[in-house]
């Protein structure tokens, strides 16, 4: 890097670049549940139009992440990081305009590759940005903002929804988006990766796997779980994802290693990861609703009620490294997720068509504290289950894996809802969310199981011994 590009940079800069990035990436998970109902209301649509709308963003950024972060090693991480943000602000600014549900779909699609190109490079650039002896910190305080825009989505999304329009929870995004262009531009440093060829076969078939599994899902309720589209989509989609598979064994430089997988402490905690995001995601989307269409609160109400769920980790998460530096990482994961499994089941129980908050307080509460135990110490477990050099590939995958859950959590949660249940009264959507509600609780605690099954730091250790990765596979990714 020359002293010229050196002095553009600054690590206060990149902090704050970086991390209002990630926030707008962050926050638009979770932002758009609060306004399903009126998004509903204005566009029209059934059950699997609203899912698309989640899943359309979570499905995209899933596949591409990796993806992203080698095309910002190879042509230039701040390069590849304005054309993200570029993408992403007018994708929102094209949601927030759409006419209609289909259109508001595909924007939603767009702002996910967008955001799936711009979230791995934050990481990047702020690590290039910081001295090493304060990335730590640096760190903390990225991460601080991300939980906060995961736990503020619902409030946010809610809150502007009910004083202004749904269409707002995406023109938000447009001047943050326009304020980070020529600062991006001015203050943060270009660098590169090793230039590693990029894996486009791998991309196709993942990205076409996952997309017919979610179609398939989201579909089956309205066209029948036997017509030809849906079983075309559940097909191909297994057999693609299996070739991705067989591919990625073989290929010289994969998107996503096998042999990672061979770790059975990497291949415990994404499989915990997965799940858990398939269980928390179905249910928020569901509980959303209920809060409103069944219960009667407005946006801003839901939103707020809502909050001891998402917004728990920001209190609890650094107990949970605390005990997690005494007792290791993995028996707090399994606590967390066994709490967010009990608060589902709970939460199942005491749903009703005139549930008072005050009898749905405790199952949120217990959820959010579970949350709180599975994130920090995840994601330690999962740098520690690797080699120092595969640490920024194993943090792409395991990322990932989540929005992957995240996406087949919404489509597997209210599939089963529509066929217990459906929107035409509050009873009728209990009677749907019920069961649905009890599968995430039963998919969370067979994540808490798989957390538990993974070896211990000394036993990885052992493990991870034989055979040093290839040198350009190490680098490949951030």
């Amino acid at each position: 890097m020359s002293q010229q590009t050196a002095r553009r940079g600054g690590a206060v800069w990149a902090l704050v670049i970086t991390s209002v990035a990630g926030f707008m990436a962050a926050l638009d998970n979770l932002v758009v549940t609060t306004a399903l109902p009126s998004i509903r209301k204005d566009l029209g649509g059934g059950l699997h139009d609203l899912e698309w709308t989640v899943s359309a963003y979570t499905l995209t950024f899933a596949v591409l992440l990796m993806f992203g972060a080698a095309l910002g090693d190879r042509f230039g991480r701040r390069r590849l990081f304005i054309a993200g943000l570029t993408v992403f602000t007018g994708a929102s600014a094209a949601a927030a305009m759409a006419p209609g549900i289909d259109s508001l779909i595909a924007a939603r699609a767009v702002q996910g590759a967008g955001a799936a190109v711009m979230m791995p490079l934050t990481l990047t650039l702020l690590t290039a940005a910081v001295p090493a002896a304060k990335r730590g910190m640096a760190y903390g305080i990225w991460g601080a903002v991300n939980g906060l825009a995961v736990a503020s989505g619902p409030l946010v999304g809610g809150s502007l929804t009910e004083h202004i329009s749904w269409q707002w929870i995406f023109w938000l995004n447009v001047p943050l988006g326009l304020a980070l262009l020529p600062l991006a531009r001015l203050r943060l440093a270009e660098s590169h990766g090793t230039g590693a060829p990029l894996d486009i076969p791998g991309t196709l078939l993942a990205s076409g796997g996952l997309f017919g599994i979610v179609y398939g899902l989201v579909r089956g309720p309205a066209d029948g779980w036997t017509s030809s589209l849906v079983l075309t989509g559940l097909f191909a989609g297994g057999a693609l994802l299996v070739g991705f598979v067989l591919y990625s064994t073989r290929a010289k430089n994969p998107m996503l290693p096998m042999r990672l997988f061979r770790s059975r402490a990497f291949a415990g905690i994404n499989a915990a990861s997965l799940l858990m995001f398939l269980g928390m995601f179905g249910s928020i989307f569901l509980l959303s609703q209920y809060m409103q269409g069944v219960l009667g609160y407005s946006p801003t109400e839901a939103g707020l009620r809502m909050l001891p769920w998402p917004g728990m980790p920001m209190l609890v998460a650094p107990i949970a490294g605390i005990l997690a530096d005494r007792v290791g990482g993995r028996p707090v994961v399994a606590a967390g997720l066994f709490l967010q499994a009990l608060g589902l089941g709970y939460m199942a129980v005491v749903a009703t068509a005139d549930a008072s908050y005050a009898a749905q307080l405790p199952a949120l509460i217990v959820s959010g504290v579970g949350m709180a135990l599975f994130f920090a110490p995840a994601s330690h477990l999962v740098m520690s289950s690797v080699r120092p050099s595969e640490q920024g590939i194993a943090s792409g995958a395991n990322n990932a894996l989540r929005e992957v859950g995240g996406a087949l959590g919404i489509a597997v949660m209210a599939s089963i809802f529509a066929a217990q249940g459906g929107y035409e009264t509050g009873q009728t959507f209990v009677d749907g969310m019920r069961p649905a509600l009890v599968t995430g609780s039963a998919v969370v605690a067979l994540a808490g199981v798989a957390a538990l099954l993974t070896p211990t730091r000394r036993q990885a250790g052992r493990q991870q011994a034989p055979a040093e990765p290839a040198p350009v596979l190490a680098e490949a990714s951030h």
